[in-house]
């Protein structure tokens, strides 16, 4: 089942030729960090006490490494995809717009990246 609309089946048309996509990529991303930000604001919170040896061994626990990862590339993608849309809102130069992607791009991946290797590093 698709999320386009019966006339841009039709057409195919549109700025972007995916903005229903985007949106409910969008969409998904913030169902999903609902849950995973509960449990985010409860790892915090447990951590808090115990400080940095709870917070290793928190992250050592199989469950918690997982759903660690899967907040943070959640956010991390939620992040890309608002900022996208930032910036094909308020940036109107060509060249300028497309190096932000880039930098928009590179930035998530970089901190994603780390991220996820400072989670498994933990955790193995």
């Amino acid at each position: 089942m698709s999320g386009r609309t019966p006339y841009s089946r039709v057409e195919g048309l549109g700025a972007s030729h995916s903005g229903t996509e985007h949106f409910w990529r969008e969409r998904a991303s913030a169902v999903a960090l609902i849950p995973l930000t509960l449990w985010f604001a409860f790892a915090v919170l447990h951590v808090a006490r115990g400080g940095e040896d709870a917070a290793l061994a928190f992250l050592a626990q199989p469950l918690h490494a997982v759903l660690m990862i899967l907040f943070v590339v959640a956010t991390i993608m939620h992040m890309m995809m608002g900022i996208q849309v930032v910036i094909e809102d308020y940036v109107y130069v060509e060249g300028q717009k497309i190096t932000l992607f880039l930098l928009n791009r590179a930035f998530g991946w970089l901190v994603g990246a780390l991220c996820v290797f400072a989670v498994l590093k933990i955790a193995l």
